[in-house]
């Protein structure tokens, strides 16, 4: 062989020896990569178990302490149940005085509930006695309705006599009242009206025609005014004395003319004016 072909050989060696030395290196791979994945995979299952345990502990931890609280509220009834036994067992205790006390009270409000009872018996009976009574008193006054209705009828018309005469009378009264307030406001209109010469004129005139006579009379519309001079018999003092009246049918018909002439004399006392 020449030195070409040894190291052609060798060459080729080397490289079938790689290759097999690469395949092995694979195959050792993949055996690893399967081992790789294999332990992933435990260590995933690890994992979520690892998880699941952890999860369960939280819940048997709840759980715990959930039991815990049950058995603390437990014990605490049964402290409470113990309290109020003790409570219960000192207070019968105390209240065995209290019961046969009550239990003396019950026998004589017992006594006299019974003779409450033999009363009630007695009123029981009083009271048909009674109804009966009554009964024939109803019927008593049944009978003699009309005689008691008649009665009250009378009795009524009494009152409404007494009341139309008391409504009478309140009118007479009105009636007179506001006459007088006429005349008055009448005798004011006219005292009004006249003018103080008019009213001395008047009152001249009468004391002419009643020179004989001890009053002095002035017309006012449909009334006069009398006047007197009182006791120390002269005009014009305190003691004067005036009377309102209805005038006579003789003085009622000059009235008429005396308004006429009063009314002109204003009339005519106007014109001068407005001239």
């Amino acid at each position: 062989m020449t030195m070409s072909d040894e190291g052609t050989v060798t060459d080729e060696v080397r490289i079938r020896e790689l290759e097999q030395a690469l395949e092995t290196e694979t195959d050792r791979l993949k055996k690893l990569y399967a081992a790789y994945e294999q332990q992933e995979k435990e260590y995933l299952d690890a994992k979520a178990e690892i998880e699941v345990l952890e999860k369960e502990i939280v819940e048997r931890e709840i759980e715990k302490e959930a039991m815990e609280n049950i058995l603390m509220e437990r014990d605490l009834k049964l402290r409470e149940l113990e309290m109020s036994s003790t409570k219960s067992a000192t207070l019968v205790s105390h209240l065995e005085p209290e019961l046969e006390k009550m239990e003396e009270k019950y026998t004589r409000e017992k006594d006299r509930l019974g003779k409450v009872f033999a009363i009630a018996e007695e009123l029981d009976n009083d009271l048909k006695l009674a109804v009966t009574e009554m009964k024939a008193r109803d019927g008593w006054y049944v009978a003699h309705m009309s005689l008691f209705e008649d009665l009250n009828k009378a009795i009524q018309e009494r009152y409404e006599m007494i009341e139309q005469a008391v409504e009478a009378e309140r009118a007479a009264q009105q009636k007179a009242d506001a006459f007088v307030e006429r005349m008055d406001s009448m005798v004011e209109a006219r005292a009004a009206e006249m003018t103080i010469e008019e009213a001395e004129g008047a009152i001249s005139d009468e004391a002419d025609s009643t020179s004989s006579e001890d009053e002095i009379v002035v017309p006012v519309g449909v009334v006069e005014v009398a006047i007197s001079p009182g006791p120390d018999g002269e005009y014009g003092t305190d003691d004067d004395e005036v009377e309102v009246r209805s005038r006579s049918s003789k003085d009622e018909e000059n009235a008429p003319d005396e308004e006429a002439a009063s009314e002109e004399a204003p009339a005519e006392e106007t014109e001068e004016t407005e001239e």
